[in-house]
């Protein structure tokens, strides 16, 4: 299956809208493409601009569309697409397997493919086919995917607040008035469970993907728990940004997943859900063990682990980890903590259940 694009890249003259801005002077988009354009982004894809064009032009021609607001990041200018299109990638952090590119021109097309054979180029005449193809359908709608346009663009607004606040980051941090809440996931946050499980892969511990009917019948099992979590700040919600799938044994929580996503890294999302979760299990007198395999792209989330004070259990084994089955995964990595109390956060307001038993109630920051 191929891999879901999570940003279409839009060349303007001749693919967005019909004509030459700069050669024409007045150029139509159609309705057909308008419509594209609002479906992409109802399922939640991203769209951005790579255009050769004058900026301030192009740009007073989108907002008198009414479609400017569709478009984050947008690059235009008179450098190599294939500059632009990277450009929007890392700005995004998303892998260059989640863009595409489309453009009525196949010498761009090809420069792009040429310099960044991972982004999957198309020409201006299948724009109105794009909705019907596997990659342009996620396999799950939620309320966050729906909105995601919104969240990214109150996330450029708080990184332009975070480059312009003088003194220290954790100051600037605190006046977000961040809030998580880690809360047990219900029948309708599933799909928003699976969503994070299939689009995060930086912050995807495991690199597994849970699918719904799986998630459902673990949230009726006593023995796991699974936890969404959400983040708000005084800019807007960040919606779902994290899921951890907890299993219980004598003495021992197992955790075989944890995802989050890559939006809210800088913010210490994945330091505060591990410092909460080693707090707990040590009120609740529990060791942790957690599911890890490398892949391509999950550094960070190792990283995160060992800070949190994590080790290997083939380089520290602790007699615990027996009540665990053998891994059937030759590549998976357990990696091993005895939790003692801990400052969950000095940034944010952490609202979550006791865990001490699957019935817990909410607990208290």
């Amino acid at each position: 299956m191929a891999e879901t694009v999570k940003c279409l890249v839009w060349d303007l003259d001749d693919t967005l809208w019909q004509g030459t801005l700069l050669e024409d002077g007045e150029v139509h988009l159609p309705d057909e493409v308008r419509k594209v354009v609002i479906e992409l982004d109802s399922r939640g894809i991203l769209q951005s601009v790579a255009s050769r064009n004058d900026h301030e032009h192009a740009w007073a021609r989108l907002e008198a569309f009414g479609v400017a607001e569709y478009f984050v990041l947008p690059e235009i200018g008179w450098g190599p697409k294939s500059d632009a299109v990277r450009r929007i990638a890392d700005r995004l952090n998303f892998a260059l397997t989640t863009i595409a590119f489309v453009d009525d021109r196949p010498a761009e097309r090809a420069e792009v493919a040429f310099h960044l054979p991972d982004v999957r180029c198309y020409p201006a005449d299948r724009v109105l086919a794009l909705p019907d193809l596997d990659e342009f359908t996620p396999a799950t709608s939620t309320v966050d995917s729906r909105r995601r346009r919104e969240m990214y663009q109150a996330g450029f607004r708080r990184e332009a607040e975070r480059a312009a606040a003088p003194g220290p980051d954790e100051e600037f941090l605190r006046s977000l008035d961040l809030r998580m809440r880690i809360g047990r996931a219900t029948g309708e946050e599933l799909s928003r469970v699976e969503e994070l499980t299939l689009r995060t892969s930086q912050m995807n511990a495991t690199g597994v993907h849970y699918p719904d009917a799986v998630l459902r019948g673990l949230i009726t099992d006593p023995r796991h728990e699974v936890l969404v979590v959400t983040l708000t700040d005084r800019f807007g919600p960040h919606g779902a940004v994290g899921v951890l799938l907890l299993e219980r044994h004598p003495g021992l929580w197992h955790l075989k997943l944890l995802a989050t996503s890559c939006r809210v890294v800088a913010y210490g999302a994945g330091a505060t859900l591990l410092n909460w979760l080693a707090d707990a299990a040590a009120r609740s007198g529990v060791h942790l063990v957690a599911d890890f395999r490398a892949t391509e792209r999950n550094r960070m989330m190792e990283i995160a682990y060992r800070f949190a004070g994590f080790e290997g259990l083939a380089e520290a084994p602790c007699p615990c980890a027996a009540v665990l089955p053998a891994a059937e995964d030759t590549g998976l990595e357990r990696l091993h903590l005895a939790p003692g109390p801990r400052v969950v956060s000095t940034v944010m307001d952490v609202q979550a259940p006791d865990l001490s038993t699957p019935e817990g109630g909410p607990g208290t920051p």
